[in-house]
């Protein structure tokens, strides 16, 4: 699971955070039902973008929402998951994204990549989603080689900046890509006029996103001796940030001219959950206001006396709590949703549920047309 928008429960109403799992999962399941199972582990944060984006443009439809089935990632819950032509498009965008990741890993050799026969597998792989996210595309009438030709330039451009260049030359062709993403929903959602603000909107999210990539993993780079834009070009993390700020304050100006038939979804990942991202990798958030001053209701957080036991559930044996630990890993049961701990047994979150990111109390209300009615004081 990748992204820079990664809300966590605080930071989102109770009918926003239901409206993300929503998309979220809905773009799980269409890469599934479109692409097989392996193509799930493509889901990402900011795929899901472009299914909000479709839903929030159109008027609400009768089925556009299911009941799914169990799932482990939910504590084998059913829920209401988005369907249709704005989570098969995230689908697409998602698996091609995802085959450009895979290739980025095999040409650095990072970890396992490194050895022959696991790099000819990812090879494989990301040919064959290559095929799949264009059949995928091609169906909604949108051509996803924009996405594979901007993957293509990356490699040139990186060859090309040195010590001196603008970081934003290394950025184009994830701004380029980007934006032809966001400009198609307005034409799945019938609003054509969109298009042009969207597509703002998306290459300023593209830039976003890839400065604060490079950001995040610029000492890791370095160790290991990876070429990083920001490493490359000389640019100091104070012009990064300055960037990246403007980019999200263009993001806002950008989603104005947008026509939204629901606005508070979009508004809320794309104008607030931009900027956490930004003070979340130049270290200016404060962590979760929630959890820093309550009580966490899916157990203690770190720091804090445990919980006693119930007399009903004694602790595990070591050797039991780790087969208990190893399948609740491999069902993803202890990153995403509430579960027992595999040797106390005490009930706690998942790790992206308690270790979030939020600043900001506000929680937008669902007809939100920006954060002067919602009165937050939020910069934006």
């Amino acid at each position: 699971m990748f992204g820079i928008i990664r809300p966590c429960r605080h930071s989102l109403s109770e009918a926003l955070h239901n409206s993300w799992t929503a998309h979220l999962c809905g773009l799980c399941l269409a890469l599934r039902d479109d692409h097989g199972q392996l193509a799930r582990t493509a889901t990402n944060y900011d795929g899901l973008v472009i299914s909000v984006l479709v839903e929030a443009q159109a008027p609400r439809v009768a089925d556009g929402r299911r009941t799914a089935g169990p799932c482990p990632l939910r504590g084998m819950r059913t829920a209401e998951v988005a369907r249709g032509e704005g989570a098969r498009l995230a689908a697409a965008v998602s698996l091609a994204l995802a085959s450009v990741k895979v290739r980025d890993h095999v040409l650095d050799a990072d970890g396992v990549f490194a050895r022959r026969p696991v790099a000819a597998g990812a090879r494989a792989v990301a040919r064959r989603w290559d095929r799949q996210s264009a059949g995928g595309g091609a169906g909604l009438g949108f051509d996803t080689a924009v996405l594979l030709d901007a993957a293509g330039r990356q490699t040139e451009l990186e060859r090309a900046a040195g010590p001196g260049s603008s970081v934003l030359l290394v950025t184009e062709p994830t701004e380029t890509a980007t934006a032809a993403a966001f400009a198609h929903t307005a034409v799945l959602a019938g609003r054509p006029g969109n298009a042009a603000a969207l597509a703002e909107a998306g290459r300023l999210f593209g830039r976003l996103a890839h400065l604060l990539d490079a950001a995040e993993d610029e000492q890791a780079d370095a160790a290991a001796g990876l070429w990083n834009p920001l490493t490359a070009t000389g640019t100091g993390r104070a012009e990064v940030e300055r960037l990246c700020r403007d980019a999200v304050h263009g993001i806002r100006l950008a989603l104005k001219d947008v026509e939204f038939a629901e606005r508070a979804l979009v508004h809320r990942l794309l104008a607030h959950e931009t900027g956490l991202a930004v003070d979340r990798v130049f270290g200016h958030g404060a962590g979760c206001s929630v959890t820093a001053h309550a009580p966490h209701p899916g157990g203690p957080l770190i720091g804090e006396p445990p919980t006693p036991l119930p007399p009903k559930k004694p602790r595990r044996s070591g050797l039991a709590g780790c087969a208990v630990w190893a399948t609740m890993a491999c069902t993803c049961q202890l990153m995403c949703c509430e579960h027992e701990d595999p040797w106390s047994r005490e009930k706690k979150d998942g790790w992206c549920q308690r270790n979030c990111d939020c600043n900001c109390d506000c929680d937008c209300c669902d007809s939100c047309d920006g954060c002067d009615c919602c009165d937050c004081g939020c910069d934006c």
